[in-house]
């Protein structure tokens, strides 16, 4: 019976040892001006599979997210932003998808980001 309660132990122990923690942290930092622009680049964030929390700052342009690194990585989640309209520094919204953004969240515009300051 000892015997028993010990291997069951050492089981559950080498199990728990090795289970990984399958959520990752990140922050990216993501390109625009307004509150509008910080809905559309949560909203696209989180329709990428896998993330579970996502939370752009429009002071300091850095989006912090929780994913699960088993169903998406950061690549795709950036993919997921520049598909919305938004620049990451690794991927560049599309001309076309950027033009179609409401005028007041042109953060390309020089004059539309000096007017949000």
């Amino acid at each position: 019976m000892k015997k028993l309660i010990l291997f069951a132990s050492f089981l559950f122990i080498g199990i728990t040892g090795f289970a990984q923690n399958k959520n990752a942290k990140a922050t990216i930092e993501v390109d625009g001006v307004c509150g509008m622009c910080k809905e559309r680049i949560e909203k696209a964030s989180i329709q990428a599979k896998g993330v579970k929390s996502a939370i752009w700052n429009v002071h300091t342009h850095e989006l912090n997210l929780i994913y699960n690194a088993k169903k998406t990585n950061l690549t795709k989640i950036q993919q997921s932003i520049a598909d919305s309209g938004y620049d990451t520094k690794a991927i560049k919204a599309k001309d076309e998808v950027y033009d179609k953004i409401d005028p007041c969240c042109k953060y390309r515009d020089p004059k539309v980001v000096a007017d949000h300051h």
